[in-house]
């Protein structure tokens, strides 16, 4: 594979200058162009080491507008980052639509270093790699630009250019002693790096294998590669949304014939006062206590809440933030989004507000507005909404991998009920701000939500994520049976160890006992 990274291919000076001056004129015009699209570009930067990485990033920031160029390099975990999910850190580099963002090594690092390091199995390394692949794909279906750029060299090139760099005093190396390692198993390393290019090279998303032996040629090509790109990107006819078959059966007509899960829900459960206010104060006191102990534990919570309008999610919602201490916490409230959100993937927001270790995020509404409101409403194309079922159980997938507990609710009550309540809330002054002409609308179309929600349940309801479908009609019973279920579900996870439930151990994974063990012939083992 990297045969063609060891040809020898060179630059002169001469050449170089006159491509240069051109080169960077026509970048520029690239991006002063990309500014006014809605293409995110990022630039993953990657290689083996001493191929100059750092100098390729200098250049493009020297030939681009930095404006609009972010770099970030992801060197050690800060403390933020390692109390996250690990894609947490690159969901935050994430250019808005019309920038630039280049990215050391990005989601790459750290399965290759783990892997080459021996700290995960070639199945563990490959299961992380289908996760990048599904990440790839879910961010270029969303509008992005993914250029990933490998720079190589011979073994013999890549040990004078070490000696190189170990006499120049401003040089990284000489912070990093311990990458010298990765010089001395050239071929092991080569070995691993073809396995993952191999695995993640594909049409939408291709690796340019770039020879790094020459500097000149090595900037020139990633130079062109990249207005190329970019201009070939922004020449593209958007194409046109494949026609939706529908996410669901065709149901035979006949009232009993299109039952959906929320028609199965008893609404007449109802709790007196007395018994709710004992269970109120018993839940209340446990949930306290609980959430002390999974901040102890380093154990994150994200409650997600949904439901029908004035369906009492936001009561739900006060019953625990009031019985829990309010550094633990952090609630969410999610309307339409800014011009800012919208300038990234849809999950990009959902992400930013992911707790870190020990906390708690409740989100009033979530991600499932992608296949509810902007489904029904139609804010969203056929395309996204049903593509979002498959991208939303990843990303709870990777959150609830790395040790988060996660709750969702769906709050339901009967359209009589409904009609109930938002009268009740023009009635009283301090309650009118709750009920919109929004909110009439979309009682309007009822039957549409109806049929949302249903698919929704069903193709989002995991073994990893479930649902919990609360009866709302009795507010007393319906904050009862969210507050148990929390306790109920906080506790048994407290209890025991996470445990991944994708069926592979993320290559690079933070968690120690997750980690592969040595064997006594120092190799590693599953």
């Amino acid at each position: 594979m990297f045969e063609s990274t060891k040809v020898g291919r060179s630059v002169s000076k001469d050449d170089f200058k006159e491509q240069q001056e051109a080169l960077r004129t026509e970048l520029l015009s690239a991006q002063r162009d990309l500014k006014d699209s809605d293409i995110p570009v990022v630039v993953l930067i990657s290689g083996v080491e001493a191929a100059g990485k750092g100098e390729v990033v200098n250049r493009l920031n020297e030939w681009l507008d930095t404006r609009g160029v972010q770099t970030f390099a992801f060197w050690d975990e800060t403390d933020e980052e390692r109390a996250r999910p690990r894609y947490w850190r690159f969901w935050r580099s994430m250019p808005p639509r019309g920038e630039i963002s280049i990215l050391f090594g990005g989601w790459y690092q750290t399965p290759i270093e783990h892997r080459f390091q021996g700290h995960c199995s070639d199945a563990e390394l490959d299961g992380e790699l289908n996760r990048i692949v599904d990440f790839e794909r879910m961010l270029i279906q969303d509008g992005a630009l993914i250029l990933k750029f490998w720079f190589h060299m011979s073994e013999e090139d890549q040990k004078a250019r070490l000696k190189e760099l170990s006499r120049d005093d401003k040089s990284r190396w000489k912070m990093l002693p311990d990458k010298t390692k990765f010089s001395e198993q050239y071929a092991a390393f080569e070995q691993v790096a073809e396995r993952v290019i191999r695995h993640t090279d594909r049409g939408v998303c291709p690796w340019y294998l770039v020879e790094a032996e020459d500097r000149r040629y090595r900037d020139l090509t990633v130079g062109k590669t990249l207005l190329h790109a970019i201009r070939s990107r922004l020449r593209e006819t958007p194409p046109e949304e494949p026609k939706s078959s529908g996410g669901s059966p065709e149901l035979p007509s006949g009232a009993k014939a299109q039952i959906t899960l929320l028609d199965q829900l008893d609404l007449s459960l109802a709790l007196d006062r007395d018994t709710y206010k004992a269970e109120m104060k018993r839940l209340q006191t446990e949930i306290n206590e609980l959430a002390w102990s999974a901040y102890n534990r380093k154990r994150s919570t994200v409650l997600v809440f949904e439901g029908v309008d004035a369906g009492g999610k936001g009561g739900a919602i006060r019953r625990i933030t009031t019985a829990i201490d309010a550094r633990l916490y952090r609630a969410i409230p999610v309307a339409a989004p800014t011009d800012e959100e919208k300038s990234h993937h849809y999950l990009w927001r959902f992400w930013r507000h992911i707790p870190r270790a020990g906390y708690i995020t409740l989100y009033d509404r979530s991600w499932y507005g992608r296949v509810l409101v902007e489904r029904v409403e139609g804010f969203a194309g056929n395309a996204e909404w049903q593509r979002a079922y498959s991208e939303i159980n990843r990303f709870e997938e990777q959150l609830v991998d790395s040790g988060v507990i996660l709750l969702k609710f769906w709050i339901h009550i009967s359209q009589d009920e409904q009609l109930k309540r938002f009268k009740d809330r023009e009635s009283v002054p301090y309650k009118r701000y709750k009920i919109t002409d929004e909110d009439w609308r979309n009682r309007e179309k009822w039957p549409q939500y109806k049929d949302a929600i249903n698919e929704m349940v069903v193709r989002t309801s995991t073994k990893h994520a479930a649902w919990t479908l609360v009866e709302g009609n009795d507010k007393p019973y319906a904050r009862v049976k969210v507050l148990k279920t929390i306790c109920d579900t906080v506790r048994d996870a407290l209890t025991r160890d996470p445990v991944p439930t994708a069926g592979y151990l993320p290559c690079g994974d933070k968690r120690p006992e997750q980690q592969m063990k040595k064997g006594s012939n120092g190799k590693s083992e599953p």
